[in-house]
């Protein structure tokens, strides 16, 4: 039976397969016509309310789909792709090579449709260097730096007038023999100048506005495979059918990648994973590891590929069946090895269950399951994590340690759209933190530990530097979260200009470390006195040093100088944020209103006592009136 007929079997029965059957094979096709299909089998399910996709009951994306080609079947594609990727979308889709004008009018349909993103696909042949191919090379650099600010301003041109994501689409490269080696030697090729404009609107694109890299996709595919210039000429069509399909693929890639975070916990196996052979059975000279053979150099590089994921702000972690001795002594002593135990954050080896050590990390690293990926050569170690820790995303290695590296490419788990400082030192975060809970565990109350902490911390109104964090902790918060109210960078940026709100942010360090950018405020200023808190959010790995008491004095000491009296608190329950469900309580603040969705609060600010703790706070956070300005610095236990 065809994977087609297969669907369509379990779509008649109304099986409860269907719905993870239609996207595994929506995520793997390079069909277009089977794509289509897909699409169409996925509408006749939603119309006939067959086992509703959980996507099906959301919220609904308003995204927009301009560009220099015509834009069906790709908008078909696209659309059945957010779907499918859990994020079901009204879809704008603009005219034939009239998305200029759709940009940059303030009156056109584009803005009427008030979208939340809009992808960009420019048209591919404006893309051209119009002089000599013997003009100087400032010449020609200056005709890539036009162009690329030519189409950075219409990205920017949409953020001004709505705080919307930005996807542009850069450009496929030519596949053909045009010049010959001569195209190298000139920027003025098609070649090298499609290469330029696509290198300096990477580089120079704003935060707001995300790549979509059609020129790798065509590399990786085949550039002579995805050109189709028939179908240019017939029905203007940007490229051909199969890269049209990686095309929505990859766009509906992307914007997942906008309103999830990327995972946070690589965990790995070691034998026949890290190194070729089994440690407790071969011994350390056994194994196989460097380069003195093939395997053994694939093996490094594997590991090198791994630790080159701490700097982008990825945790490692050891989980393997392994007497524990045997398991270090090739971090400790095998000269080949690229990781050492400095590089992980957690090192369970032992002979309990994978699932329960799993588990264990996950307690210690304060973090959820859904987080970690576990990486193991063992087809019976994977189902049993499947089963017993499903939270857990899995990867099965082949039998072939060539391909690890691919594989863990390939997976997409650990994609950022930015990487922030915190990121480059989580790693060290963690180590600091052990230390922590070294010193917690040789004092003998807490009061005298947090003493011993000497806790620094600053509050900051929202800056731009800071966006890209702030907003990576917003979109990816979930536990001490009282709204869980997600927010783009663009969205940030315009909410910065709005009087109505002021956000801050908490940073902290210790005589251990720096925690960094730990915590977020967005506050509201509404009618009759009262300062709504629309945002509260902060760090795991701060809990209990008293930096919810502190943000608390913050939110007070900002509503006196904004003249208010009371202060308005929300907490919407989700399935992750239950550890706030009593916070305002806590606090102080008075229930006023309850229901399944939501419980509001208010604290007197008049009245309010601050609360007195062991961090040394600065605060540059003051309000625009020139009255109630103050110094910029206010120490703890002071409002």
């Amino acid at each position: 039976m065809s994977h087609a007929d297969y669907l369509k079997q379990l779509f008649t029965d109304g099986h409860e397969a269907f719905w993870p059957e239609l996207a595994k094979q929506s995520l793997a096709t390079e069909s277009l016509a089977e794509l289509v299909f897909l699409s169409n089998l996925r509408r006749r399910a939603c119309r006939d309310g067959r086992i509703p996709w959980p996507a099906s009951n959301g919220p609904r994306l308003r995204a927009a789909l301009v560009g220099g080609s015509t834009l069906y079947p790709l908008s078909m594609l696209v659309e059945h792709m957010l779907f499918i990727s859990g994020m079901p979308a009204d879809l704008f889709v603009g005219d034939y090579n009239n998305f200029r004008s759709e940009l940059l009018e303030s009156t056109s349909a584009l803005y009427e449709f008030r979208p939340d993103i809009v992808i960009v696909l420019p048209d591919e042949r404006s893309c051209k260097y119009t002089g000599r191919l013997t003009d100087p090379l400032q010449k020609q650099e200056e005709a890539v730096a036009r162009h690329s600010a030519e189409i950075l301003e219409l990205c920017a041109a949409v953020n001004r007038r709505t705080p919307v994501e930005v996807i542009l689409c850069n450009y496929m490269l030519p596949p053909y023999f045009d010049l010959g080696p001569y195209r190298a030697r000139t920027m003025a090729s098609d070649w090298n100048f499609k290469k330029a404009v696509n290198l300096t609107i990477g580089t120079k694109a704003p935060h707001f506005v995300h790549i979509c890299d059609l020129e790798f996709l065509a590399y990786r595919y085949g550039g002579l495979a995805t050109k189709d210039e028939k179908a240019w000429f017939e029905s203007k069509q940007l490229c051909s059918p199969t890269l049209q399909v990686q095309l929505a693929q990859e766009i509906a890639q992307i914007v997942t990648n906008l309103k999830t975070a990327p995972k946070k916990v690589l965990a790995l196996d070691l034998d026949n994973t890290l190194w070729g052979g089994v440690i407790g059975d071969d011994g350390m000279e056994g194994i196989e590891i460097g380069d003195t053979s093939p395997r053994g150099e694939a093996f490094k590089a594997f590991q090198r590929y791994i630790a080159s994921l701490t700097e982008r702000g990825v945790l490692l972690a050891v989980c393997s069946k392994n007497d524990p001795e045997n398991a270090r002594e090739p971090f400790r002593k095998h000269p080949e090895m690229v990781l050492r135990e400095t590089h992980f954050v957690s090192f369970k080896a032992n002979w309990e269950p994978k699932p329960d050590n799993l588990r264990a990390i996950a307690s210690e690293l304060n973090l959820g399951l859904d987080s970690f990926v576990f990486v193991d050569d063992n087809p019976a170690e994977i189902e049993i994590v499947r089963q017993f820790t499903p939270e857990v995303t899995t990867i099965q290695l082949s039998d072939n340690p060539s391909e690890y590296v691919r594989q863990l490419q390939d997976s997409r788990f650990f994609e950022r759209l930015t990487i922030t400082g915190e990121d480059l030192a989580r790693t060290e975060q963690y180590r600091e933190e052990a230390q922590r809970k070294i010193l917690l565990s040789t004092t003998s109350d807490m009061e005298s530990y947090l003493q011993s902490l000497e806790m620094k911390g600053a509050c900051r109104q929202f800056n731009s530097l800071d966006l890209p964090r702030i907003a990576q902790l917003i979109n990816k918060s979930n536990q001490f979260n009282l709204t869980t109210r997600r927010r783009s960078e663009a969205e940030l940026a315009a909410l910065m200009q709005d009087p109505e709100y002021t956000g801050f942010t908490v940073r902290l360090r210790d005589r251990f470390g720096d925690y960094g950018l730990i915590a977020v405020v967005i506050c509201r200023a509404v009618a009759g006195g009262i300062l709504e808190i629309d945002t509260w959010l902060m760090s795991c790995r701060v809990l209990k040093r008293q930096v919810e008491e502190e943000t608390l004095n913050e939110i007070v000491r900002f509503a006196r100088l904004r003249g208010t009296s009371r202060i308005r608190g929300f907490y919407l329950p989700t399935a992750k944020n239950g550890m706030v469900r009593h916070h305002y309580a806590r606090f102080g603040f008075e229930p006023i209103a309850e229901d399944e969705s939501e419980s509001i609060y208010e604290l007197d600010a008049i009245a309010y006592v601050p609360k007195t703790t062991n961090i040394e706070m600065e605060s540059e956070v003051q309000t625009d009136d020139a009255d109630s300005q103050r110094s910029n610095v206010a120490t703890s236990g002071h409002i």
